[in-house]
């Protein structure tokens, strides 16, 4: 028997979701043919089997996060000893030996097994969890499946109320939840249970260990624990359950995969939003669950709402100019093939724009406390789909004339729409723009891409009265312009001045082409 595990399928990828199964168990399966399709960051690929045989049983549902190097399949090689689905689920969760479990294994199959035995034996159990490769480097603080997929919470009761204030018993104690759990991580020989990476990490920051509340199962330490730790944030966390009696507390349960992680906020917890069904309406509603596309933008939305300090400055520009230059060369790009939009041509403005105004082209490193300066500039592109939103990336913008962005705007955008993104055309924005006026906003609050430190949104173009220079009444091309950027990077005064300069350039396309080359 042969276990499929889900592969690493792109560069710091740490799990990714079963979106549908191609094949039933029992399916007679042939090499390379596909299993399954996976999603990873708003890219969905198609897993083609390792080996043929027939599909003895899948052991990941549809619509369920599973880590990197898990097992998903059991495929049945004919030949071989057969594990049975037990077996396997006994290898990942129990701390057994496994060459008294897999003894029908070939030679290299115990030995792997024996090898995860050890490390398990040194962890005080499974080292897989739930966004964790067994003895992977996940220090990518920025992973977002990592940050708010998680879903392990410990159901706590009398919390009392908000300020809390609320003593346990008293009429204001409710049910919520917290994302950490109140035993210490230690085995009964004293050594705090962490994962690998988390050791390493905590090695690196020169933390101890025993200092760190664990988030994972039976308190075991996770990267994010020493990154908050190291933060500050491990005290913040553990605060509120001083007030909580010990007998209030209830096991550690698992919720649906799609269950964000209770956060913390303000010193007390914040439990998930439970919708209720107004009485006798339950026959109007639909339910479907989070899944997919949208589970991956709503984990970046919460992202940005957590992770960022948003603010919002608007400005407007007057197209005019540029307006009769793209009339003017329209036709020259169309007998090259080109589709010749404005976007090109704002791509250009905002890069240049960006070189004399770096602290909007950096991000922060929330585990480090860094600011990431970058001397490269690469547009994300916000495109809306039939699934969602997504923002492809368009790779040194500075680098490439005004034709070449018209080609890779309408290349990308169309494969956005059939899917057909590969994941690191996904990844890497130092700068994101959305156009807002494809669709007819007057203007927007664009979020903010993270780890982006700023977003620009562009509306609709259109004609209105406004004063010129020599106090003349006369009708201009006019766009409004959002700026929404993150404060711990950007100051108001240096977010106003870029967009005044990204104003200047617009509205004097010779200066455009001048500054952008």
């Amino acid at each position: 028997m042969k276990e499929i595990l889900l592969p690493e399928l792109a560069e710091s990828v740490v799990e990714g979701e079963i979106l549908k199964w191609l094949v039933e168990e029992g399916d007679t399966i042939a090499l390379e043919q596909p299993l399954c399709e996976v999603m990873t960051d708003k890219v969905t690929v198609e897993l083609p089997s390792p080996a043929a045989g027939i599909l003895h049983r899948r052991m990941a549902q549809e619509g369920e996060v599973v880590a990197v190097h898990a097992v998903i399949a059991l495929i049945d090689e004919g030949g071989e000893a057969t594990v049975t689905p037990s077996h396997t689920q006994a290898i990942q969760d129990s701390g057994e030996n496994p060459t008294t479990i897999d003894a029908g294994l070939p030679p290299q199959a115990q030995e792997e097994r024996e090898q995860i035995a050890q490390e398990e034996d040194d962890q005080g159990g499974s080292i897989v969890e739930a966004g964790h490769m067994k003895g992977g480097a996940d220090d990518d603080s920025s992973s977002l499946f990592k940050a708010f997929a998680s879903d392990e919470q410990v159901k706590v009761q009398g919390l009392g109320n908000r300020s809390g204030s609320g003593a346990p018993g008293s009429s204001t104690a409710g049910t919520g939840t917290l994302n950490r759990e109140p035993a210490p991580a230690a085995r009964a020989d004293g050594r705090v249970l962490a994962v690998p990476a988390a050791r390493q990490l905590a090695r690196e920051k020169n933390i101890d260990l025993a200092q760190v509340q664990g988030s994972g199962p039976n308190g075991r330490i996770r990267v994010q624990d020493v990154v908050e730790h190291g933060q500050g944030g491990g005290e913040q966390a553990a605060a509120p359950q001083s007030a909580v009696p010990a007998q209030a507390q209830a096991p550690q349960t698992q919720s649906a995969p799609s269950q964000p992680a209770a956060k913390v906020a303000g010193g007390m917890p914040v439990a998930p939003v439970q919708y209720r069904t107004p009485k006798g309406y339950e026959h109007l509603e639909d339910r479907v669950p989070l899944r997919g596309m949208r589970r991956a933008i709503s984990n970046q939305m919460q992202a940005s709402h957590l992770y960022t300090v948003r603010t919002l400055t608007v400005d407007e520009v007057n197209l005019t100019k540029l307006v009769d230059f793209r009339g003017r060369v329209k036709g020259e790009a169309a007998a090259a093939g080109v589709k010749l939009s404005y976007l090109p041509f704002i791509f250009k403005a905002v890069t240049a724009a960006l070189k004399k105004y770096p602290s909007l082209n950096t991000s922060f490193d929330e585990a480090s406390g860094e600011i990431v300066q970058k001397r490269y500039y690469h547009m994300g592109m916000a495109v809306a789909t039939d699934a969602g939103l997504t923002v492809p990336v368009l790779k040194d913008v500075n680098q490439k004339s005004i034709f070449e962005l018209a080609r890779e705007v309408v290349d990308l955008a169309g494969r956005a729409q059939n899917g057909k993104l590969a994941a690191d055309e996904l990844a890497g924005s130092t700068f994101s723009i959305t156009n807002i006026g494809s669709i007819g906003a007057l203007f927007s609050f664009p979020i903010i891409n993270v780890p982006d430190a700023a977003i620009l949104g562009i509306h609709s173009i259109v004609k209105r009265p406004i004063v010129d220079e020599n106090d003349n009444i006369v009708v201009a091309h006019m766009m409004y312009l959002s700026l929404s950027f993150d404060h711990r990077l950007v100051d108001g005064a240096e977010a106003a001045r870029f967009c005044r300069e990204v104003i200047r350039l617009l509205e004097n396309p010779d200066r455009l082409m001048l500054e952008a080359m």
